[in-house]
C-alpha cells in the first residue's frame, strides 16, 4: 500500500476511535436536537475541514499552544452554551416548551450553520484529534492524506451524531432534552476550567 494511503487510513482509524466518545460527538448530537439536521451538519463539516487544515499543517507545531489558554477559551465557550440551554430549558413548563419545539425550524439555515460552526470550532482546539492529526502529519509527512483522513472520520462521527440526535429529538421532550445538554456543556465546561487552572 502506498505511504499515503497508510496515513490517511491512519489518521482516519485513529481519529474516528478517538472521537466517538468525545465531547465532539456529544455537542454535536446536542446541537441536532435544537436545529435542524442540515445546517448543523454543514457547520461542523466546515469547523472539521479548518481544524484539519490547521492541524496538518502546523504539524507538531501545534502541540506548543499554551494549553491553559486553550482550555480558559473552551470552557467560557461551552460555559456560555451550558447558560443558553439551561435558561430554555427552565424558563418553559414540559406543555409549553414541546408547544414551540417546532421554534427550531424557524431558525435560518445560517443562524444554526453558524452556531454549529462556532461550538465545534472552539471545541476542537486542543482535543485528542486535533493533537492526534497534528502529530501524524508530521510523522507521515504527508499533511495532505493525514488531514483527509482526520476529516473523514471527523466527517463520519458527526453524521452518527445527526442522525442519532434526529432520533431523540421526536421521542425526547424538548425541555428536558435542553436540560440535560445543558447540564452536559456544564460539565464540558467545568473540566475544561479545571485543565487552565491545574494545567
Amino acid at each position: 500500500m502506498a505511504p499515503e494511503l497508510i496515513a490517511l487510513a491512519t489518521a482516519f482509524a485513529i481519529v474516528f476511535l478517538a472521537e466517538l466518545p468525545d465531547k465532539t460527538m456529544v455537542a454535536t448530537l446536542v446541537l441536532t436536537t435544537r436545529y435542524r439536521a442540515w445546517p448543523v451538519f454543514v457547520g461542523v463539516t466546515a469547523a472539521f475541514a479548518i481544524q484539519c487544515v490547521v492541524a496538518a499543517t502546523f504539524g507538531g507545531v501545534l502541540t506548543l499552544l499554551p494549553d491553559r489558554v486553550v482550555a480558559g477559551v473552551v470552557a467560557v465557550l461551552f460555559g456560555v452554551g451550558a447558560f443558553l440551554l439551561l435558561k430554555e430549558g427552565f424558563s418553559k413548563d414540559g406543555d409549553e416548551a414541546d408547544a414551540t419545539s417546532a421554534g427550531a425550524d424557524r431558525v435560518t439555515f445560517v443562524r444554526a450553520a453558524l452556531t454549529s460552526f462556532g461550538v465545534l470550532f472552539a471545541a476542537e482546539w486542543g482535543d485528542a484529534s486535533q493533537l492526534a492529526t497534528a502529530a501524524l502529519s508530521a510523522r507521515y509527512a504527508s499533511p495532505v492524506f493525514v488531514g483527509l483522513g482526520a476529516f473523514l472520520a471527523l466527517t463520519t462521527v458527526a453524521a452518527i451524531a445527526v442522525l442519532v440526535g434526529r432520533k431523540i429529538a421526536t421521542r425526547i421532550p424538548t425541555h428536558l432534552i435542553q436540560r440535560v445538554s445543558g447540564f452536559v456543556f456544564a460539565a464540558f465546561a467545568a473540566v475544561a476550567l479545571w485543565q487552565a487552572i491545574s494545567g
